[in-house]
């Protein structure tokens, strides 16, 4: 039997940042460990979904934020493979204002051998009420 080597946070960090599609969008990683990650993507003209008023898309919220939990799950124990989405609900509070960098927080609230739960809140820092919320299960990565 092959021994179950835990990958360490900063293998988790390269995976996340080396993605091509992460790489595309901008995404950075700004803390991650004990369950918890912060990562933000740059306003970019390129992923504007409305050209007349300039807000990003919301898939590009939608990204930041399951990969924002997916790097917290990754980080809630020793992870020896790397983890998958199961289910993923997004809940759009308002727009994202133009030319903010957006910045997700996620933290796991549940771990089990099977599945991890996460929830995660994306902002720009302009307004109390965040621009959207996530909920998620991930498969265990240990």
């Amino acid at each position: 039997m092959i021994d179950k080597i835990p990958i360490p946070n900063e293998q988790v960090k390269l995976f996340f940042m080396n993605l091509p599609f992460s790489k595309f969008l901008g995404l950075k990683l700004k803390n991650l460990g004990h369950g918890r990650a912060v990562m933000t993507i740059p306003y970019d003209e390129n992923l504007v979904g409305d050209s007349k008023t300039g807000i990003l898309h919301g898939g590009v919220i939608t990204t930041l934020l399951d990969s924002c939990c997916g790097a917290a799950v990754m980080t809630a124990g020793d992870p020896i493979t790397s983890t998958a989405t199961i289910d993923l609900r997004i809940d759009y509070m308002r727009s994202a204002e133009p030319k903010k960098t957006i910045i997700a927080e996620a933290m796991c609230y549940r771990v089990t051998n099977s599945v991890v739960f996460a929830r995660a809140e994306a902002q720009d820092g302009t307004k109390k009420v965040p621009i959207a919320t996530a909920t998620g299960a991930f498969t265990s990565p240990f």
